[in-house]
């Protein structure tokens, strides 16, 4: 009995699809479906970038004292509105996404041709998807980021200046569109065009080996809880959580190359090492620990939500041949 039940689940294990490639979707549902839920996705958890983004640029303690007391802050001062200040512009994000997903499925799909292993797969298409994705964003990203740390209230001009160099003011009666047209004037006298790609290496460094991990880490801790979980475990759980697990992981590792491009972006630092010193100088090993709670909290919450979507409308938008070989 117990060998007939062996043969079983060995034989459905050979006819269950694990990955579903980009060859095995129908992209008129896969792409307006993914659109959709990223979009969705970045609605419910845009405060947390607010907050992380604020937590970044500051100088120590200055302003915030961690997760908890900038959600507070900001509410109590700014409102809801201010939990989503820059939301309309960083929604254009969902634009490159399509770019990033697209340049991600069509290199595992290039990869596979010469036999490569499902790991180094992912770890080369997250870094080229994140590549064309960081080229395409990094304007809205600087504009979003201005636009983040207005309505700052600390009581101390000076402090309220380093967090907003542009030193554009939130006057009542004026529209967010007024406002992001006074930004994008002031970054284009400053600095002219190239003010709009302001950190576009460091956004290279932080988010192409961040893409590249996670992905990596996505479908190692993938095949590793395959082997631990038993065969009736929920395929779409074990991906949920080795999502959430590759993000962690992603996270701790490159943390402070995130504060570096957060400061060049906002604060107008000239370069990279410049940024490096500043911080040293400023925060010695707490690099490593800034801003990080907000980030884990918001890679744990992106990295689940992102996996469930976006696995789920894979398997949504599967062709019919493949369905049976699937399994949620």
């Amino acid at each position: 009995m117990k060998t007939d039940r062996r043969k079983m689940v060995s034989m459905e294990s050979q006819q269950f699809i694990r990955t579903i490639e980009w060859e095995m979707m129908d992209k008129k549902k896969f792409v307006p479906l993914s659109m959709l839920s990223s979009f969705s996705i970045r609605c419910f958890l845009y405060p947390l970038t607010v907050i992380k983004t604020r937590l970044q640029v500051q100088r120590h303690d200055q302003m915030y004292t961690g997760l908890f007391d900038a959600w507070t802050k900001i509410y109590r001062h700014e409102g809801i509105a201010g939990l989503y200040r820059g939301f309309w512009v960083s929604s254009f994000q969902i634009v490159s996404g399509v770019f990033y997903i697209s340049t991600y499925e069509g290199m595992r799909h290039v990869l596979s041709r010469c036999e490569v292993d499902s790991r180094v797969k992912a770890l080369v298409a997250g870094g080229c998807a994140s590549l064309v994705g960081q080229t395409i964003i990094v304007p809205f990203d600087v504009l979003s980021q201005h636009l983040m740390v207005l309505g700052i209230v600390s009581g101390n001009t000076k402090k309220e200046m380093l967090l907003n160099p542009l030193g554009i003011s939130l006057k009542p009666g004026r529209s967010r569109l007024e406002v992001t047209i006074d930004i994008v004037r002031q970054v284009y006298i400053q600095d002219g065009f190239k003010g709009f790609y302001r950190g576009y290496v460091a956004s290279l460094f932080t988010y192409v080996p961040n893409s590249a991990m996670w992905w990596g880490f996505y479908h190692f801790y993938q095949d590793k809880l395959h082997s631990v979980f038993p065969a009736w475990v929920s395929h779409l759980f074990i991906q949920c959580v080795s999502g959430t697990l590759g993000g962690f992981t992603t996270t701790l590792l490159t943390n402070p190359l995130d504060i570096v491009r957060a400061r060049l972006q906002v604060q107008r630092i000239d370069s990279i090492q410049q940024t490096f010193s500043i911080l040293w100088a400023e925060e010695r090993l707490r690099i490593f620990t800034k801003g990080l709670s907000a980030r884990l909290v918001q890679s744990a919450c992106f990295s689940f939500a992102i996996i469930l979507g976006y696995e789920s409308i894979k398997r949504m938008s599967i062709n019919e041949e493949y369905k049976k070989h699937i399994r949620w």
